[in-house]
């Protein structure tokens, strides 16, 4: 055995790397913006198809909430801000929420 052989550990430490945590963005419902508006927006914000939007509407309409998607904490917000201020912009009470994943 050489001395290179001792000096060699086993084992690798490898640094452990934490993934971000991940929120949700939940479509609140409102009994006064259009269904249609609703999917226009998660279309526009969200990137969905037009039956995954009108799905999550749906959802939402019937439950009071649908969560939408996940994303990390900044994207999240900024897409529950981003739907939120659609609605305001044409007068609707339109909300869009953000809460941690568990």
């Amino acid at each position: 055995m050489s001395d290179i052989d001792v000096l060699k550990p086993d084992t690798i430490a490898k640094p452990k790397i934490e993934q971000p945590r991940l929120y949700k963005v939940i479509l609140l419902n409102d009994d006064y913006t259009p269904r249609e508006f609703v999917v226009q927006v998660l279309k526009a914000v969200f990137r969905t198809t037009e039956d995954q939007a009108y799905r999550i509407m749906m959802t939402a309409h019937q439950l009071g909430v649908c969560v939408v998607a996940t994303f990390t904490r900044d994207v999240a917000e900024s897409k529950a801000k981003e739907g939120t201020d659609m609605g305001r912009s044409k007068g609707y009470p339109l909300a869009f929420s953000t809460e941690p994943e568990e």
